[in-house]
């Protein structure tokens, strides 16, 4: 037990909230729970621990020495900040996204790993790996509750933290789960813009926006205007959930807001290199792109529907995403020509129109008649 407590210091002093210790074993019925959400669809498109549901929900598949697991929570509020007011050509980054918050976590259970093994013992790092279901270890180690958003939260900072762990071959004295829980509170479930948490503490991946930003292809239209701003992830049920708030209202930070069009105009190299803490599918910008372009539409609309957006800056931005409607790249087409149906218009009639005459690629074509009859629905 005292040896553990050592350990904790060792990475509480480096920033973590706390850490926990379980044993190494089986989560029990777990690997059963991912292959039918993987068989159901409510995985989506994203794979990570569904890859392997047996090697996920057993560390021991994929390190055959472990006797415990040591977890780790790291807070990244306050000093995420939040995106500030909304206008037209700018994006929001979810917090957690806003800078490589788990840098430190990493650097904290480094330390834990090399005192392990400088003591004598097997230690091997494991952050946001395809080999672990973090969010059960954390609960059965005793670091946090499994909340009805499905994230994993604590007393002082809720939903805002970041989870990893060590596996090592020494015994280790096991937490107890936490027997709080969110009670009544289910603040989270009508917050998410799309009813992605389908029951308490149960996530349908395949609706949430988070996901579809990390995701390759096409974002199905019916999910592009509940990303509103957003660039990358979703904050809206971390936002409502009540133990987060404190720590919330701490942060003063305007952190996370892009410029659209800035971003739009800059070359493959240099995004890469911005968002290198991101997971973009196959590390390939364009689909960092491809959120632009529906935020930006999405932007640009809210801001003229409340009148805060000049006629000048409306026509920078119908201007951008008319070049993106002419572009070689049919994501691209298909992307730019739902964001100008989305702002509407007589000028974005005219642009859909004149691309529909040489456009002949059928999905295209199908999204850019649908932008079209937006159009006519929308402002003169």
């Amino acid at each position: 037990m005292r040896y553990l407590q050592e350990l904790e210091m060792i990475a509480v002093e480096r920033g973590c909230a706390g850490l926990g210790a379980t044993h190494a074993g089986e989560f029990s019925g777990l690997a059963v729970t991912l292959r039918d959400r993987l068989d159901s669809g409510a995985a989506g498109k994203l794979r990570f621990t569904y890859k392997d549901p047996e090697r996920a929900a057993d560390v021991r598949n994929s390190y055959p020495w472990a006797q415990s697991l040591l977890v780790a929570s790291w807070p990244y509020m306050p000093g995420s900040g939040g995106p500030g007011p909304s206008a037209a050509g700018s994006g929001r980054i979810a917090r957690f996204a806003t800078q490589n918050h788990y840098s430190g976590l990493r650097a904290a259970l480094e330390a834990v790993a090399a005192q392990l093994e400088a003591d004598g013992y097997r230690a091997a790092v494991l952050i946001d790996d395809e080999r672990l279901v973090d969010r059960a270890a954390a609960v059965r180690a005793g670091v946090g509750w499994h909340g009805k958003s499905s994230m994993v939260l604590d007393p002082k900072y809720g939903p805002w933290l970041l989870l990893g762990s060590v596996v090592t071959d020494a015994a280790l004295h096991s937490g107890i789960p936490m027997t709080r829980d969110c009670g009544k509170c289910d603040a989270c479930i009508p917050a998410c813009p799309t009813g992605a948490i389908v029951a308490p503490g149960i996530l349908d991946a395949s609706l949430c926006i988070a996901h579809w930003t990390q995701v390759a292809g096409i974002i199905p239209r019916r999910f592009r205007m509940a990303m509103g701003d957003r660039l990358y992830g979703c904050d809206e049920c971390l936002d409502a959930c009540p133990p987060g708030h404190r720590v919330m209202a701490s942060d003063p930070h305007v952190m996370g807001r892009v410029d659209l069009v800035e971003l739009l105009a800059t070359d493959d190299e240099t995004l890469l290199r911005r968002y290198e803490h991101l997971y973009i599918p196959r590390n390939n910008p364009r689909f960092v792109r491809r959120n632009a372009l529906v935020a930006l539409g999405n932007s640009a609309a809210a801001a003229e529907a409340a009148g805060r957006v000049a006629s000048v800056d409306l026509e920078r931005i119908v201007g951008v995403l008319a070049g993106f409607l002419g572009d070689p790249d049919e994501l691209y087409r298909i992307h730019a020509g739902w964001a100008l149906g989305r702002i509407g218009g007589r000028v974005a009639a005219a642009l859909l129109r004149a691309r529909l005459v040489d456009e002949a690629a059928p999905e295209v074509v199908h999204e850019l008649e649908h932008a079209l009859g937006a159009c006519a629905g929308g402002r003169d």
